[in-house]
């Protein structure tokens, strides 16, 4: 696979060193409740971090320790909507290639086709399906059809190093599986949305078909949750702001990437936070946290 200027750089900035830092909030006057927010829940012994990217410069108007490496549950299905799109324009896929579930792909939680009729979908189905319900079911499916190892390798080449779809979805992990799902950092996750909606992931029509799948998320939640939007149909423009966004939920995780457009501007942002489960209070501050930063994302932009 030929190696772009872009990769190489991206590569590069990605193999420097971690250098945990906290960006002063006088350097970003208008996430100041975000800074705030976000760091209380690291003073209450949470891990965060936190990476926002102005989308015409590609320069970052706020971090907090974005280098790090987190958890980052279903956030990580992106790459390997990115492996399957990919395939639909080399044309080494169809859009209408017929994939079966089987009894191994089984897992609970979230996503519509464990609840649906129909044993077997179209591999563009199974891909809408993930983007807007983040499907476990067909997560599993696909990476059974398409290969982890695909996912491992396309990631690779587009320069990411401290983000990975690590397993299939599971009910449980043993002691020998993968300790999570997915993992990244926030630095990756920002620039990947900011590639995405440039057209630089593999190129424009990869891009934009992954970004269709994705703007059928159901889950406004988090950051999103602040941007008003309507969580069953928001995919056009509505009050001058347009959004795409890939959540991740798991016990003790919360993490959210994805694009905020409006009329003063753009940001490409990726937020995780990695907190001690412990009770539904400590949750709900997570939770808080999360849509303070989004407040301040709508505030920038629009």
């Amino acid at each position: 696979m030929t190696t772009t200027p872009m990769k190489r750089d991206r590569g590069a900035r990605a193999a420097a060193p971690i250098v945990a830092r906290h960006r002063s909030p006088e350097r970003s006057p208008s996430f100041k409740p975000s800074f705030r927010a976000l760091g209380a829940l690291a003073y209450e012994g949470a891990k965060v971090s936190v990476a926002a990217v102005d989308l015409q410069s590609g320069q970052s108007v706020f971090a907090v320790d974005e280098r790090i490496v987190l958890p980052t549950a279903s956030v990580g299905k992106i790459l390997l909507l990115i492996e399957v799109s990919a395939r639909l324009t080399e044309r080494s896929l169809s859009d209408f290639v017929i994939v079966d579930r089987q009894l191994s792909d089984a897992v609970a939680d979230s996503g519509l086709w464990q609840h649906m009729q129909a044993p077997s979908l179209p591999v563009a189905d199974l891909a809408a399906l993930v983007g807007a319900t983040s499907d476990n079911l067909a997560t599993n499916a696909l990476l059974r059809h398409i290969g982890l190892a695909a996912v491992r390798r396309r990631t690779e080449s587009l320069g990411l190093v401290r983000t990975a779809l690590l397993d299939v979805v599971r009910d449980s992990r043993g002691p020998d599986d993968a300790p999570q799902l997915s993992v990244g950092s926030t630095a990756e996750l920002a620039w990947l949305f900011y590639a995405l909606t440039h057209g630089h992931v593999i190129d424009p029509a990869t891009s934009q078909r992954v970004l269709g799948w994705l703007s059928l998320n159901a889950d406004l939640s988090m950051v999103a949750s602040a941007f008003g939007r309507d969580p069953l149909t928001h995919r056009g423009v509505d009050h001058n702001t347009w959004m795409v966004n890939k959540t991740g939920s798991d016990t003790g995780v919360r993490s959210e990437a994805g694009v905020l457009r409006g009329p003063r501007g753009g940001l490409a942002y990726a937020v995780s936070v990695h907190f001690d489960d412990r009770d539904l209070a400590t949750r709900l501050r997570v939770m808080d946290a999360l849509r303070t930063f989004g407040v301040d994302l709508l505030e920038q932009v629009h």
